[in-house]
């Protein structure tokens, strides 16, 4: 095996990656303006942007090594796990969901960064046994982890946050080479769990939402709403759309949630065809940088935690681009670097930087768990 090498060290900032998550913020940060006037949110975006870059360059510059000591994930894990129980108790309800906890002004939603704390511990875990990841005690074990965060936050109810976490644990278990019987037994697992969710987690709008998508046309000036508007919103932009501030579906309030949840809708709606290939091609550059990293990683920890990273933004890209076509039932969840909001855009930015700045140690051949080119971090 080939000894360990510093790869980048004066300039470890992965500029393609950090390029291609800027400008899809940036826009973002386009589609919340308006010919009436700046839209408050695009001031406020303005800012979390500006934090989240200086994150990302931050965490680009740190030794992320210490991550591999045993005890070190857990706990990160551990502590970052706590604000979702007290959330069931001091959570702030937005629209019915206990998902935030206010300090003063500042509204934070701790399941962003629980994302990324069960990535590392995912990573950690799977490192040191994928040789032995066949073994259904391992994919069992890693989801009783990953079953915590799930049931925590379907209890706040976030069903969209949920199925994120659900994503995040069942693509590093797919990366981790699970066996075809097991993957089998996961799925037949999963579909016990929904009919559980279904009768006895599900309220009755999110049962709605659900059958809406099994009949999206049964009830537009009810549960379906959202999902019609955001549809023609898509589909009005046509080849070159209607121009930037200028979305009618959105600026007029018919599409809600225009900032967050259907972005993709209202962008698509102000650039057409041209902008969403351009949005695509930004995300594809993305995700091409995470499975350069992961393929470059020093160890199976780093390779991990940047699939890991891959499969948490790419979930969120999937269901948001999913639920704004109509091809995917409503749960309100945030396309990665676009959409309004400080949590999801620091958490995201952060983990980009993370990925960054491992990329700084990188072995000259395949990589793998080696304690002699660990440098004592790999306990």
């Amino acid at each position: 095996m080939s000894p360990l090498r510093l790869t980048n060290p004066k300039n470890s900032i992965d500029w393609l990656a950090f390029g291609a998550a800027l400008a899809l913020s940036l826009l973002g940060l386009l589609t919340m303006s308006s010919w009436g006037g700046q839209d408050p949110f695009f001031v406020k975006q303005m800012v979390w942007i500006a934090l989240g870059v200086g994150v990302f360059v931050g965490a680009s510059f740190v030794d992320w090594r210490f991550l591999r000591r045993s005890g070190v994930a857990a706990s990160v894990f551990g502590a970052l796990t706590v604000p979702l129980i007290l959330l069931l108790v001091l959570g702030h309800a937005v629209k019915g969901a206990k998902s935030w906890l206010a300090f003063g002004g500042l509204g934070i939603e701790p399941v962003e960064f629980v994302k990324l704390a069960l990535i590392i511990l995912l990573a950690k875990y799977f490192s040191r046994r994928h040789v032995e990841i066949r073994n259904f005690r391992h994919t069992l074990v890693s989801g009783c982890y990953a079953g915590l965060v799930f049931v925590l936050v379907a209890l706040q109810p976030d069903f969209g946050g949920a199925i994120i976490v659900f994503l995040i644990w069942l693509g590093m278990v797919l990366f981790s080479g699970i066996s075809r019987k097991h993957l089998l037994v996961v799925l037949g697992l999963g579909l016990v769990c929904f009919g559980g969710l279904w009768f006895f987690g599900f309220h009755d709008y999110q049962r709605a939402r659900i059958l809406t998508f099994v009949n999206p046309l049964g009830d537009i000036r009810g549960a379906g709403y959202n999902a019609y508007q955001s549809t023609i919103a898509v589909g009005s932009g046509q080849i070159l759309g209607k121009g930037i501030g200028y979305g009618t579906q959105s600026k007029l309030r018919f599409l809600p949630e225009y900032q967050t949840d259907f972005i993709f809708a209202a962008f698509s709606e102000e650039w057409g065809f041209v902008g969403i290939l351009i949005v695509f091609a930004l995300f594809g550059a993305l995700f091409w940088r995470l499975l350069r990293a992961a393929g470059q990683g020093a160890s199976n920890f780093e390779a991990l935690f940047a699939l890991g990273v891959l499969c948490y933004l790419g979930a969120h890209f999937l269901l948001h681009v999913g639920i704004n076509m109509g091809l995917l039932p409503v749960t309100g969840t945030t396309i990665p670097f676009m959409s309004y909001g400080g949590s999801h855009l620091l958490a995201e930015f952060l983990a980009l930087g993370m990925v960054s700045g491992m990329a700084r140690y990188a072995r000259a051949g395949h990589p793998g768990l080696s304690r002699e080119f660990s440098g004592g971090y790999d306990e």
